[in-house]
């Protein structure tokens, strides 16, 4: 499910390079294809210029560049994922057309088909097939003077901002090949961590990011619902570091860490996240008469176990967290080696940026 803005030719890539443009960490990887196999050869995260709200195309190739030579890859190839802030998911019903007749028609009448009126933007969209229960049943006739429609996803952005990122790569000297959601970039790794479950289950994908989190929905391989909550891993941090009197960097520590003394304090922070993540899930188990069977959550604040237990009780739904890199192989220098079982969950955008541009 790679829905890019952006996508390079259709050609098998040998390696490449994904970046998740995160709020205040970037986090990279770089992946090559061995066989059958993919081999994940080095990973970075490097500090974001969080307080530049719009980066310029040179602040933004700056940064590139060091992502870059932290990874100390000589692949040309990347694939950016695009944060939610900037980028839409969303459902919609189109006319039964080729793909690029459908961008068109968005670009024209948003308002028709996504609610809302989104000037300037660039769209992709991915045409949802038919549930495997369906399939080979008679098609519906369309209603007298209607015409087929086809449930699709929709990916925008906006097109300046997707000019400046083209700009800003081809600055650095490498190609952008991929340009896609990062709200996706969980679902695309969970379908290859976890294939089984992916296609059997419905589960939600929680993934806590700096600023915002995600919930997407999964029912048997379909995304049916997504949801952007604006709470975040640095509200918690910062309400931690108010509430005890420290520095935004010892609370992030406590956080993680999580000595038995500031469970209250931090209790009461998640608490509303939780109830945010509860109502997307009743949402869908009464349109669809499903239930929710597992929660699975990425991110640096699915490293808490306290966190993980303090959602599952507000969720009333089995939560744990899970590694986005469990089909990858490994050839990471020592350090990096130490140090990946640690830093895993916040690979989940990165590692499904590339999974769907390869």
């Amino acid at each position: 499910m790679a829905l890019p803005f952006l996508n390079g030719a259709a050609r098998k890539r040998d390696q490449l390079l994904s970046i998740d443009l995160g709020g205040r960490t970037t986090k990279a990887v770089h992946l090559h294809r061995k066989s059958e196999r993919y081999v994940l050869s080095s990973y970075a995260l490097v500090d974001a210029p969080i307080y530049e709200k719009h980066l310029s195309r040179d602040l933004l190739a700056e940064h590139l560049k060091s992502v870059c030579q932290a990874l100390n890859a000589k692949s040309r190839n990347l694939s950016l994922a695009v944060g939610v802030s900037d980028s839409i998911v969303r459902h919609a019903d189109m006319p039964q057309v080729p793909i690029a007749d459908m961008r068109q028609i968005l670009k024209n009448n948003t308002k028709n088909y996504l609610q809302q009126d989104l000037p300037g933007y660039a769209f992709d969209c991915f045409i949802i097939p038919p549930r495997a229960e369906t399939r080979g049943k008679p098609a519906e006739k369309p209603k007298l003077g209607g015409n087929p429609k086809s449930r699709v996803l929709v990916a925008g952005a906006r097109k300046q901002l997707i000019d400046d990122l083209q700009d800003a790569v081809k600055t650095t000297g490498l190609v952008a090949d991929h340009i896609t959601p990062g709200l996706l970039g969980p679902v695309n790794a969970f379908e290859l961590a976890m294939p089984a479950i992916f296609t059997s289950s419905v589960i939600a994908l929680v993934d806590i990011g700096f600023k915002n989190t995600t919930i997407c929905i999964l029912q048997r391989g379909e995304l049916v619902l997504s949801r952007v909550v604006a709470i975040g891993g640095d509200r918690m941090t910062t309400g931690l570091a108010v509430a005890l009197g420290i520095s935004y960097a010892e609370a992030e520590g406590i956080k993680v860490g999580m000595p038995a003394e500031v469970q209250t304090n931090l209790e009461a922070l998640v608490l509303p996240l939780g109830r945010e993540l509860r109502a997307s899930i009743d949402f869908f188990e009464h349109q669809q008469d499903q239930t929710v069977s597992q929660v699975f959550i990425s991110g640096g604040s699915a490293r808490s176990d306290f966190m993980v237990q303090t959602l599952q009780t507000e969720l009333v739904a089995e939560c744990k967290s899970w590694n986005p890199l469990s089909f990858l192989d490994l050839a990471l220098p020592p350090q990096q080696a130490a140090e990946i079982e640690h830093v895993a969950p916040q690979l989940a955008v990165a590692v499904g940026a590339a999974a769907g541009a390869f």
